[in-house]
């Protein structure tokens, strides 16, 4: 190893180092250098050894650092490793390297420092970067286009139905960065006829939200074709089974049709939680029958109930965000659902409202999964003479008639 002095004992090994190995005195100039250091500072031993120091070879920057942190450390612990610098060639081009000193155990008057070339790892630590900046720009942009698309799962608003008072809410999971699944919809199918879906679908993120708008499409256009809920649901099980993806939903399909003052609905769950009916007296009982999920059986098992709103009556609807939601008392449950609404319900946006802040404050204020909540309430009908101004629609006797006989039969069958 070339040594000005004090290294002759080292032997030849160090020569053939595939590093830069110096050795400095008290005041940082280099006593000992080999092949390879010379060769990363483009320099000679002569021109180095007893004139010049390591942190002059540095570039000014890193200079800086070598004073207020390098030969601090290095003074307090006898050591420090692995500390990224830049050496300056004579023609300013700069070798970035890995740098780690010790004092010597036998001389603590000798700093022994190897030094490693890091060109190939600060390509890479760049290149790898750029790959990370990237990867976020494109999760951001993911994740801004499922939020738009999330926009879609729910009405902008409710629309205004003719004796049906509606209020629907929804809050994401979380900070509401994760898409998830759960949606709800109305719509108008006829002349006082009107279906309310909500609906889940298993899962978070892109796929779900994918999902969840092609059950949401495919659920409107299923209900122009089928009349009853659970036919709606077994054509969209079918649908679901044929898609590409795995996933599968739960949901609950209303289907509502105005007469004078009340409404005649017919309801079916897909393996979704059951709406709770709430009478104006402030009675409240789950309706329906569960059924299967949608989505993961050839051949599910869903049902009809067929129920009647007067004035006053009341229906609330909602995901599992709701009733699995858990505090430290256990599940929030159909039981706080009940408990909730038992005693009336004052107004449709009260309610989802009131769900909403019941359900978050149940879980310190973190929604552990998606909510998704749809009030109805049954109204009378308008005064003599307000029909136009409203714009409320009555059936005429024919139609009304083949309605309830449509109905009965259905409720026949069902027997």
């Amino acid at each position: 190893m070339t040594a000005s002095g004090g290294a002759a004992d080292t032997g030849t090994a160090l020569d053939d180092l595939p590093c830069g190995y110096v050795e400095t005195d008290p005041n940082g100039l280099i006593t000992a250098a080999n092949p390879h250091f010379c060769r990363l500072v483009a320099r000679t031993a002569e021109e180095l050894l007893g004139r010049v120091t390591v942190q002059s070879l540095l570039a000014p920057g890193d200079r800086i650092y070598f004073d207020t942190h390098y030969r601090p450390a290095l003074q307090m612990h006898g050591e420090i490793r692995e500390i990224a610098f830049e050496l300056v060639r004579p023609d300013d081009d700069r070798v970035p390297v890995l740098v780690s000193s010790a004092t010597a155990a036998d001389n603590p008057q000798l700093t022994r420092t190897v030094v490693f070339e890091a060109r190939d790892r600060r390509l890479y630590e760049k290149e790898l970067l750029r790959a990370r900046r990237a990867a976020e720009r494109a999760e951001a942009q993911a994740r801004s286009l499922a939020q738009a698309l999330q926009q879609t799962f729910i009405p902008p608003s409710m629309p205004d139905v003719p004796g049906l008072e509606l209020a629907g809410a929804y809050r994401p999971a979380g900070d509401g960065s994760q898409v998830g699944g759960d949606f709800y919809d109305v719509f108008q199918i006829g002349t006082g006829e009107w279906i309310v879906v909500v609906g889940d679908v298993c899962g978070k993120g892109i796929e779900a939200a994918v999902i969840t708008s092609f059950v949401r499409h495919t659920l409107r256009a299923l209900a122009v074709q089928w009349d009853d809920p659970s036919q709606i649901l077994q054509a969209l099980n079918t649908a679901l089974l044929a898609h590409e993806s795995d996933r599968f939903c739960t949901a609950v399909v209303i289907r509502l049709l105005r007469d004078d003052d009340r409404w005649l609905v017919s309801i079916s769950s897909g393996g979704h939680p059951l709406p709770l009916l709430v009478g104006a007296d402030g009675t409240v009982a789950e309706v329906g029958a569960a059924g299967s999920l949608i989505g993961v059986l050839a051949m599910p098992q869903l049902a009809d109930e067929r129920i009647t709103l007067a004035p006053g009556d009341s229906l609330v609807i909602f995901t599992d965000g709701v009733t699995e939601a858990r505090g430290d008392a256990g599940a929030f449950g159909v039981g706080g659902m009940l408990e909730l609404v038992a005693g009336g319900v004052s107004s449709a946006a009260a309610t989802t409202t009131k769900v909403l802040d019941t359900v978050l404050d149940f879980q310190a204020g973190t929604a552990r999964d998606d909510i998704a909540v749809v009030a109805m309430i049954a109204r009378e009908k308008a005064r003599e003479g307000d029909d136009a101004a409203t714009g409320r629609v009555h059936l005429d006797i024919e139609e009304k008639n083949r309605a309830l006989r449509a109905l009965e039969g259905l409720a026949a069958l069902d027997d």
